[in-house]
């Protein structure tokens, strides 16, 4: 007579444990073996722009596959002079030194200019108005000191496998970077 369901099914528990256990060594081997993969595989790259390379050739903000392009502005405040006269902000030859749009570089208006004390201002971007076209960092860099400089924005890029940008860059600046190191930072050793 049997004591349990199991040994009425033809499985006794000694049965039941040998396949509990063997359930649960192929569960450890198959999380080895996805463990010891994810180690072989090669680091997962992304796109960059090695700001020591570009050319502020404009195609960042015109070739992207998406509608505005993943490249946007970053300014390197420790490289900025926060100046009153900033060449990354303002025309090169301005009709007055206000904040009319008829004076300023930018075709967007994502560059912010905030005062902070005289004669110092501090300059930020408006992401979601930039459109990588890097006129200012050409700016900047011609007058300046060049702390702006165009980047790959990653919550934005696609990682396209042939980014269409990389493609047509005049500087070659594009790069692949390890995904966990993804933005190549300006300083003033790379200026």
């Amino acid at each position: 007579m049997a004591d349990s369901e199991s040994e009425r099914n033809g499985m006794s528990r000694r049965d039941f444990v040998r396949g509990g256990v063997r359930v649960a060594g192929m569960t450890a081997a198959g999380a080895l073996t996805g463990a010891l993969a994810d180690r072989a595989a090669p680091a997962r790259e992304v796109w960059q722009i090695d700001p020591t390379k570009c050319v502020r050739c404009g195609r960042c903000a015109t070739e992207c596959v998406l509608p505005q392009s993943a490249v946007k502005c970053v300014n390197s405040f420790d490289i900025c002079g926060y100046c009153d006269l900033c060449t990354g902000y303002f025309e090169p030859d301005p009709i007055d030194l206000n904040t009319g749009a008829e004076n300023l570089l930018c075709p967007t208006g994502a560059l912010i200019r905030k005062f902070i004390e005289d004669p110092y201002y501090e300059y930020t971007i408006d992401e979601d108005l930039c459109i990588g076209c890097a006129k200012c960092v050409e700016g900047c860099e011609l007058f300046g000191n060049g702390s702006l400089y165009l980047q790959v924005r990653h919550d934005r890029c696609l990682n396209c496998n042939e980014c269409s940008i990389a493609k047509v860059c005049a500087g070659d600046a594009f790069v692949r970077v390890p995904a966990d190191r993804p933005y190549l930072f300006k300083t003033m050793r790379s200026h």
